[in-house]
């Protein structure tokens, strides 16, 4: 068994589109960082939780009302990916080195990844909530709003960790991903349990 101080030989990528490398790595020299981002996703998964309730008992919004609901609901999120795309377009902009489109360094790599990651969490939400909206009924409107208005937070959490923060990129993550998976899970049980309808 090797203890914290041994040095041992790990396997990590270091960027998400390349091969991974490998690196010495300390034993227990980043736990620290490591319980930091564990604790980040719980307060997400925490989020999730909250933010599912939240939009099931407050959030009242008539049935006539998931069309325009569904259609709608993605604007928040669209417009801090807009946000992204800007920046990241003003950074391209104003970076001698990187302004005829050679590959992205520093910060504006970071942003990149978190324009492609947000993309992703969106065309989740995108195959996931309308159908789960429809799923949930006379829940489905308000759910929905709510997803939308929380996605937009997370990601902005998301991005803005990326730059400062682990734990809170991984509070991002999570309460960007953990609710578009929650309500599948929920509207797929009620339609097993109580039906459609």
């Amino acid at each position: 068994m090797l203890s914290c101080g041994v040095i041992a030989v790990a396997i990590c990528a270091e960027k998400s589109d390349s091969l991974p490398s490998t690196k010495m790595v300390r034993y227990g020299a980043s736990m620290g960082t490591r319980q930091r981002i564990a604790i980040g996703m719980a307060l997400g998964a925490l989020w999730s939780v909250a933010l599912l309730w939240a939009a099931a008992r407050f959030v009242q919004l008539p049935v006539f009302a998931l069309i325009p609901t569904i259609m709608t609901a993605y604007l928040a999120p669209g417009l801090v990916m807009a946000l992204m795309v800007g920046r990241l377009a003003q950074r391209r902009f104003f970076d001698d080195t990187i302004i005829d489109g050679q590959a992205l360094t520093n910060a504006a790599e970071i942003d990149q990844r978190v324009l492609r990651n947000t993309g992703e969490q969106l065309v989740l939400a995108l195959c996931v909530w309308p159908a789960a909206a429809v799923m949930l009924s006379g829940l489905g409107p308000g759910v929905i709003l709510c997803l939308g208005l929380g996605l937009a937070v997370a990601r902005l959490a998301f991005w803005i960790g990326y730059h400062v923060s682990p734990p809170l990129r991984a509070f991002g993550f999570a309460a960007s991903f953990y609710p578009t998976v929650l309500v599948g899970v929920w509207a797929i049980g009620r339609l097993v349990i109580v039906g459609y309808g």
